[in-house]
């Protein structure tokens, strides 16, 4: 996918406990290479000297208003009348258009455990998103609609990596649907790391889900 000479990127480290935003823009492109001026970063406004191999997720606006987003990788530096740095841009298959709401929902399966006052239940989730989540209720269940509990949630990343999100939630509601019973709850005081974190993990998901839909016969 090619993107404008002067678009404004917002990088944003992947894999890191850090919750760190970094402004560039666009200079050059040839094919799989984007070439950036050095970045600055969001909160400090400094400027940022990105390591070779550093992985981010990138995101930008086009010129009638939509939002994409794409995972990309510092190859290497320019130098020039201004100095640059290479990144990594992928097919344009990989891009995925961000929707307009506060958070993007990925139907997905992860491991959820709820702990409800001394009740703690091990479940799997329908979809999530980093404002919620759904899960598949097995048998009957202590708590019901606008009970506060406590959630760790089991987010396993591309790399291997494994990240634990614990936090409160309120149970939204419980309903049924197609022979299946269904617990909706909302995340409530999200640590903004783990916030990250899952925002991260629906991102991934969401490039698997394209890539399966583009390949439906790849194993």
């Amino acid at each position: 996918m090619e993107i404008k000479i002067g678009t404004l990127l917002q990088l944003e480290p992947t894999y890191t406990e850090r919750v760190e935003k970094f402004r560039c823009k666009v200079v050059e492109q040839k094919d799989n290479i984007l070439y950036i001026d050095y970045p600055i970063n969001i909160a400090t406004k400094k400027t940022a000297f990105l390591i070779d191999g550093s992985e981010f997720r990138a995101t930008f606006r086009t010129e009638d208003k939509q939002s994409f987003a794409f995972n990309t990788e510092v190859i290497g530096r320019k130098a020039g009348n201004i100095p640059m740095i290479m990144l990594h841009c992928p097919k344009a298959e990989e891009f995925i258009k961000i929707q307009r709401r506060e958070y993007v929902r990925v139907e997905t399966s992860v491991d959820v455990a709820i702990q409800f006052k001394d009740y703690k239940y091990q479940l799997v989730t329908t979809d999530i998103s980093a404002g919620g989540l759904a899960v598949m209720l097995k048998g009957e269940v202590a708590f019901k609609d606008d009970d506060e509990v406590k959630l760790t949630i089991v987010l396993p990343y591309a790399n291997g990596d494994v990240k634990y999100v614990i936090t409160e939630a309120t149970i939204v509601r419980i309903f049924e649907k197609d022979d299946k019973t269904i617990a909706t709850i909302r995340l409530i005081d999200t640590d903004d790391v783990d916030q990250q974190h899952i925002v991260r993990f629906c991102f991934e998901r969401q490039l698997v889900n394209r890539r399966k839909e583009l390949n439906p016969f790849d194993l």
